[in-house]
């Protein structure tokens, strides 16, 4: 008997059992979501030492970049000598720069920070006796009925509990912080070792990367990966190692300026300020509340101090350092920046503060070209004002 195949519904057929297919796999990974994850992890701490490997040759290779293209090409007797060899004394410069930024952190900024940290846990009980102070000053002074005086003491004394219950906590967080670090530091090691051999051939990686991927896709399909994996390197290290340089800056600026002003705990909040001004537009805000709050213990009116100092340095930051450092790197509006930093630091913490918004503008680039491409085949405008 002969079968009468139709077209149509060989296609719908066909999209059936993809569904179908798709949803059965959906089931199976939901239902073994706790086996998945834990192999996911058991996966990700095997590749640990080649993450933090390929994490740091990628930010040690701004470093190696700029001492092969801007201080050793400029020696005659550097030119002479083989590309190997010019490598490796690359690489051994940038090593060495590296371990003296290291050395200087843990020599000079480590125990400054820990002596703040120490002097504020002692100093939490004084701090709490000076709110309290002043909340009954206030209650007395604006004649504060006593309904609302009861909550605020009741609020103040939940805060001593907590601060308290915080303090007894610090000392087996820090335990577990040093023994967690202590557990990676031969992870750490091993990364270093291929970060090293990651630079070494870095040519040759990336030539071998390039062969692999048109020996898997046609012609078209590759030089559309080749342009992508080039516009999100230049994304991405732009906007890193701007960010990076410029929030380096912005902490040996702070730093200067709060010594200048006297600022109790200065090297701890322009570190504090330093670190957090590498997430982007939240930053400022995330670092300075904090600050803020600690100096106000101290003294009101250095707090007061420090609001005028933070507004004067993000301006600086905003007008003159950022767009000379960073530039135009990004490309999205206010908006896309706050929404990327919000989803991205949801689903990743603090890394996915910092990444987010490269990450959303390599996306966000994408599907705009896409947009465009098809507006153009229909013959409609491309520009969003047309559309207004």
């Amino acid at each position: 008997m002969k079968v009468n195949w139709n077209s149509k519904y060989n296609t719908i057929s066909v999209y059936s059992l993809i569904v179908i297919c798709v949803s059965i796999l959906f089931y199976f990974l939901a239902s073994q979501i706790g086996s998945f994850s834990a192999k996911i992890g058991y996966l990700i701490s095997i590749m640990n030492p080649f993450i933090i490997g390929f994490v740091l040759a990628y930010l040690l290779n701004f470093i190696l970049k700029f001492y092969e293209e801007r201080v050793l090409v400029n020696l005659k007797s550097f030119n002479k000598i083989r590309q190997s060899r010019k490598r490796m004394i690359g690489i051994l410069l940038t090593y060495l720069t590296f371990g003296v930024m290291i050395y200087l952190s843990i020599h000079f900024v480590v125990p400054q920070l820990t002596e703040s940290v120490v002097g504020i846990v002692n100093q939490i009980p004084q701090y709490m006796e000076n709110a309290s102070v002043l909340t009954q000053d206030l209650i007395k002074n604006f004649e504060i009925n006593d309904q609302l005086a009861r909550f605020v003491n009741e609020k103040l004394t939940e805060i001593s509990a907590k601060l308290i219950a915080f303090i007894s906590e610090i000392a087996p967080l820090i335990a577990n912080i040093i023994m967690t670090l202590l557990s990676s530091i031969w992870n750490i090691v091993l990364g270093l070792i291929i970060s090293v051999y990651l630079l070494l051939d870095k040519e040759k990686f990336y030539a071998l990367s390039k062969k692999i991927v048109n020996a898997m896709f046609s012609r078209k399909t590759a030089d559309r990966i080749f342009e992508l994996t080039h516009r999100s390197n230049n994304t991405f290290g732009k906007f890193i190692s701007g960010k990076i340089i410029d929030s380096a800056i912005i902490g040996v600026l702070s730093f200067v300026l709060f010594s200048i002003a006297k600022m109790p705990y200065a090297v701890l909040i322009s570190v504090i300020v330093g670190v957090t001004n590498i997430i982007p537009f939240f930053g400022p805000f995330i670092g300075a509340v904090p600050c803020f709050v600690l100096i106000l213990f101290e003294s009101p009116t250095k707090a007061f101090i420090f609001l005028v100092l933070i507004f004067i340095i993000q301006q600086i930051d905003g007008n003159i350092i950022g767009p000379k450092i960073l530039g135009d790197s990004i490309g999205i509006s206010a908006f896309w920046i706050l929404f990327s930093i919000l989803v991205a630091g949801e689903l990743f913490g603090f890394i996915g503060m910092v990444i987010g918004v490269p990450l959303f503008a390599i996306i966000y680039s994408v599907i705009k070209e896409n947009v465009e491409y098809r507006l153009k085949e229909k013959n409609l405008p491309t520009d969003t004002k047309d559309y207004m």
